[in-house]
C-alpha cells in the first residue's frame, strides 16, 4: 500500500528546484500576510458600529493602498526575475542528453557515446514488480549521474509534448522542428519520476519519464555495458 508520502511531490533533488520551493514559500508567507491583514480589517468594519456620514474621501489611505502593493510587487517580481534567469542559463554541460518525444514514448540519445540510444515505453500494469509505481515505470530508464551539469535537448516527431521532471526542476517543451533545451544539476542518488506535461493525444497519461541518478562511476560502467 502507497504511504502519504507516496501520493504527494519527490523531494528536491537539483539546486533549481530548491531554489522554485525557496520562492514558493516566499510568495506564500507573502500573500498569508496579506490575507490575515485583509481579513482582520473586513472583521473590524463589520463588527463595529462606528458611523460617519461625512466621510468623502481620504488621500492618505488612498496612498497608503496604492503604493503598498506595488512595493510588495517589488518583493515578489524580483526573486521571480532572478529566478527565471538561473532556469534559463546554461552552464558548462559535461554530458548532454537529447530527448525526442514521439505518440506515446520518449527517445534518447547520448550524443556524448557512441551508439548509446534507446526508446523508453511505459511498462503495463501486469509486468510491474511489488513497490513499482503504475504509470510512472518504463522498459529503460534515463541514466544519469550526478553532481554533474547535464544539457537536455528535446524535440518531437508528431505534436508537442512536454519534458517534465517535479524534482529536478525540470520542464521543457518538445516542439517538432525546434530544438529547446534546457540543464540541470543532480545533488544525490535516487530514482525521479516525470510524465509528459502537454496534452498530446488519447495516451498522453502513459509516457512516463523515469530517470537513475547515480554516481559517476556506476555512469561510464553502465555505458560501458550499452556499448557492448
Amino acid at each position: 500500500m502507497p504511504t502519504w508520502s507516496h501520493l504527494s511531490l519527490q523531494d528536491s533533488a537539483s539546486p533549481l528546484m530548491e531554489q522554485l520551493i525557496f520562492f514558493h514559500d516566499h510568495v506564500m508567507v507573502i500573500l498569508t500576510l496579506i490575507t490575515v491583514l485583509v481579513g482582520y480589517i473586513m472583521g473590524t468594519l463589520f463588527f463595529n458600529k462606528l458611523t460617519n456620514r461625512f466621510l468623502l474621501e481620504g488621500q492618505t489611505i488612498e496612498i497608503v493602498w496604492t503604493v503598498l502593493p506595488a512595493i510588495i510587487l517589488i518583493f515578489i517580481a524580483l526573486p521571480s526575475l532572478r529566478l527565471l534567469y538561473l532556469l534559463d542559463e546554461v552552464n558548462n554541460p559535461i554530458i548532454t542528453l537529447k530527448t525526442v518525444g514521439h505518440q506515446w514514448y520518449w527517445s534518447y540519445e547520448y550524443s556524448d557515446f557512441l551508439a548509446v540510444e534507446f526508446d523508453s515505453y511505459m511498462l503495463p500494469t501486469k509486468d510491474l514488480q511489488p513497490g513499482d509505481f503504475r504509470l510512472l515505470e518504463v522498459d529503460n530508464r534515463t541514466v544519469l549521474p550526478t553532481q554533474t551539469q547535464i544539457r537536455v535537448l528535446v524535440t518531437a516527431t508528431d505534436v508537442i509534448h512536454s519534458w517534465t521532471v517535479p524534482a529536478l526542476g525540470v520542464k521543457a517543451d518538445a516542439i517538432p522542428g525546434r530544438l529547446n533545451q534546457t540543464s540541470f544539476y543532480i545533488n544525490r542518488p535516487g530514482l525521479f519520476y516525470g510524465q509528459c506535461s502537454e496534452i498530446c493525444g488519447t495516451n498522453h497519461s502513459f509516457m512516463p519519464i523515469s530517470v537513475e541518478a547515480v554516481l559517476s562511476k556506476y555512469f561510464l560502467n553502465w555505458v560501458y555495458l550499452f556499448d557492448e
